[in-house]
């Protein structure tokens, strides 16, 4: 159920709201009729000219310098074989968009509908003068090797068949690392090779160039042993062959060092792997099922050190460590080709990160205490934001010295603060949010759980172990809701309707008319007001018998904000609660104050809440540089709002001088440090990268970031509640089932530091 429901949702995904996954995006102004002049006829004649007469002015007046061709026949596409071009499509978009995220370059797909090597090749060549790179995917052995060999002779731009070298370079890496740990040198390595296909046979050219010697390799396809005895092997086959008198995997694992398999599920047996030598590396690389299941393998072997293709287990060989950080390096140098002395550096460099101290929020990223290099930490993991400044030089770096770069770098710490800066190690916040939640995931209660996509919202979010929700909302409609979509987990549901929660909603009523008898509040108003979805979830925030809570999809913030403020109420020394929202922008993670609540807030106010923001930005693991906005620059008006905003400088400096802030000042002066750096460099905010936005009023921030929202397509995290004693959000009315399972994660992150503070 849980795969048909999966098949249902990844359709969906691919088709809504627009088909596909990427898009192409203008990048410069198209908005007058001078700029399309300038764009298209007659400007664009003047660099046609320029590259006409030197061809590598197509690097500097076209953005073929940073676009890359995902190229493929459909032939082998991973664990779905030769499913033709068309059918390959939604994977090459998959590839487009994994080199964007992790590496800022962009994609073309293109999908060629032919098996003929010949024909290939030669639509390869016809159509490459568009392209700074070729990525060749999911192309069957053997003719991915002549297909890429004739493409990297014939062409002067780096071409890679990442279905061989990307996971060649990724388990080299872990081969380096984990022959360390098991105290071997290469030279003296056994192996076993499970599987004769493109990865398996560019893994073991790889391994030879990393020391392991040629007669201690035994390779096997589905016949058996590979032997020189054997007829009509194709060449890729018989530069592995062996006269040794070995015929079965049983026969070739004695006394093995290295398994290495690429091949498929379940065929190494624990029987295989007792055979083995001490301390036996094994790498399982068969997706979804590995030749031998991890915790067999451990169970059966406690000195076995093992890698797989999978997430779920220590060790994941990922080409995403690989690929879109191998192309950067060889684009920013414009290197003709990627060479075997780039994928070494590639390889020694994810082998040396890997004995780095890893930082936190990569060790909150996976769920881990300390990660350290061992045994279960040999290869860095996809989420460490050091991969993008430390592959790519390496990898440029050998370019250079192998003869193969056009455009040298000078400035290799420049460089590397272009690659941070190029992708933004912040723009993986949502993912780093999400995992941080998962570490010590909370009880949050859904007071509108009637709703479909409150229901989805509450479902993805225990799916992903991302909270435990707790469901309020009449029983019936939830069981109804929950079989049209297919969730058959059963979560904690409350009906308040119910007659075993009569005796609960006295007793809450109680405690409140108590706390507020005095304010003209009586029991039976009490009562009244507990058997609402949204006091009654308030109170069991406020008892403990939930972390915190999630509301506001199908009422007004104001009405859904009552509760909150009424039962919960805020911290000790908040003189006025306020709310900030996180956009994920293109110019990275930007946060708005106040969005939601203080209409006009005074000098004093604006103090207090940026020190809130401040406080709610670090949550993220960002640190705040902070923006006092207005219409005015400095004092250029005496406009009482602009006053508004100096007064509350002065009075934010005085009482947190820790903090990174200046103003007031316009937008566009704050967000573009080139503009600001020019007008005003004795402003604090000089040369800063500002990620928080203090507004002198309510309609400006919301009307703000709802514009971004709609018109960027800006990620939201939000309305944040500031300065409640507990995990209590509202999200928007209407909100997306996504932007609920974001702020989901917030609130238990939100409860998390809240116990850590108690």
């Amino acid at each position: 159920m849980k795969d048909k429901r999966l098949r249902r949702e990844a359709l969906a995904y691919h088709a809504k709201p627009r088909p596909g996954k990427i898009e192409v995006v203008p990048i410069k102004p198209h908005a007058t009729q001078r700029d399309l002049s300038l764009a298209y006829s007659p400007g664009v004649a003047y660099p046609c000219l320029e590259i006409e007469k030197k061809a590598e002015e197509a690097y500097r007046y076209t953005s073929k310098g940073n676009l890359v061709a995902v190229i493929s026949n459909g032939t082998a596409v991973l664990g779905l074989g030769n499913i033709g071009a068309e059918a390959s499509k939604p994977v090459m978009e998959g590839k487009g968009l994994l080199f964007k995220i992790f590496a800022d370059i962009d994609v073309f797909d293109i999908e060629i509908n032919t098996e003929d090597p010949e024909e290939f090749i030669e639509t390869v060549k016809r159509i490459a003068p568009t392209f700074g790179g070729i990525n060749l995917e999911d192309i069957k052995a053997p003719e991915a090797f002549e297909i890429e060999r004739r493409l990297i002779e014939e062409l002067d731009i780096p071409v890679m068949h990442d279905d061989q070298h990307g996971t060649a370079i990724i388990s080299g890496a872990a081969l380096l690392n984990a022959a360390e740990l098991a105290g071997k040198k290469t030279e003296d390595l056994k192996m076993v090779v499970m599987g004769a296909g493109a990865a398996a046979v560019s893994c073991t050219r790889l391994y030879k160039k990393l020391g392991v010697k040629a007669e201690n390799i035994v390779m096997l396809d589905s016949k058996g042993v590979i032997r020189k005895d054997r007829e009509n092997l194709p060449v890729s086959k018989a530069e592995f062959a062996t006269e040794r008198d070995l015929h079965t995997l049983d026969d070739a694992i004695e006394g093995a060092d290295v398994f290495i398999g690429l091949s498929t599920g379940n065929v190494l047996k624990p029987g295989h792997l007792l055979k083995m030598a001490e301390n036996p590396i094994v790498f399982a690389m068969a997706n979804p099922e590995p030749e031998i299941d991890y915790e067999t393998a451990v169970k059966t072997r406690s000195d076995v050190i093992m890698a797989t293709g999978r997430s779920d287990y220590p060790n994941q060989v990922n080409n995403v460590l690989g690929f879109p950080y191998i192309f950067r390096g060889a684009l920013d140098v414009r290197a003709r080709k990627i060479n075997d002395a780039m994928k070494l550096a590639a390889v020694y460099a994810l082998a040396a990160l890997a004995k780095e101290p890893v930082p936190e929020q990569v060790n909150v990223a996976y769920q881990t205490k300390h990660l350290t290099f061992g045994r279960e930490y040999i290869i860095p993991k996809p989420f460490d934001p050091r991969l993008i400044y430390r592959i790519p030089p390496a990898v440029a770096k050998a370019a250079m010295d192998s003869g193969v770069a056009r455009k040298p770098i000078e400035d290799f710490e420049k460089y590397e603060e272009e690659l941070i800066e190029r992708l933004g190690a912040e723009t993986k916040q949502i993912r780093h949010m999400i995992n941080r939640a998962k570490n010590n995931p909370k009880r949050i209660v859904f007071p509108e759980a009637e709703y479909a996509d409150v229901l989805k919202a509450a479902y993805i979010a225990y799916e992903e172990g991302i909270a435990k929700p707790v469901l309020l909302g009449n029983k019936e409609v939830i069981s109804k809701l929950k079989k049209e979509l297919e969730y058959n987990e059963e979560l904690p549901v409350i009906d308040l309707s119910s007659a075993g929660m009569k005796g609960k909603i006295k007793e809450y009523a109680r405690e409140y008319w108590k706390a507020n008898q005095r304010k003209g509040m009586t029991l039976l108003e009490a009562e009244r007001l507990m058997g609402l979805t949204n006091y009654f979830a308030a109170m069991m925030v406020e008892k403990g018998e939930a972390d915190g809570m999630i509301t506001g999809y199908s009422r007004s913030f104001s009405t859904s904000i009552r509760p909150l403020i009424k039962i919960i109420g805020a911290e000790k020394g908040v003189k006025k609660l306020s709310a900030t929202v996180l956009l994920m922008t293109k110019k990275g993670p930007l946060f708005f104050s106040d969005a939601a609540i203080i209409e006009d807030p005074s000098p004093e106010e604006i103090a207090d809440l940026t020190k809130m923001t401040a406080e709610t930005v670090r949550l993220f693991n960002i640190e705040p540089v902070i923006a006092l906005l207005s219409f005015s620059n400095f004092g250029s008006s005496k406009h009482p709002q602009a006053r508004k905003m100096q007064e509350a400088l002065h009075l934010i400096r005085e009482r947190y001088p820790s903090l990174i802030v200046d103003g007031e000042l316009q937008a566009d002066f704050a967000l573009n440090r080139a503009k600001l750096k020019k007008e005003f460099p004795f402003s604090d905010l000089s040369g800063r990268k500002v990620n928080t936005l203090i507004f002198p009023n309510l309609s400006a921030a919301n009307i703000a970031y709802k514009l971004i929202k709609e018109i960027h397509g800006a990620q939201l995290v939000g309305p944040i509640m500031m300065g409640m004693r507990k995990a209590a959000h509202v999200v928007q009315l209407g909100a997306a089932v996504d932007e609920m399972v974001n702020m989901t994660a917030l609130a238990v992150i939100d409860a998390q530091n809240k116990e850590h503070k108690r």
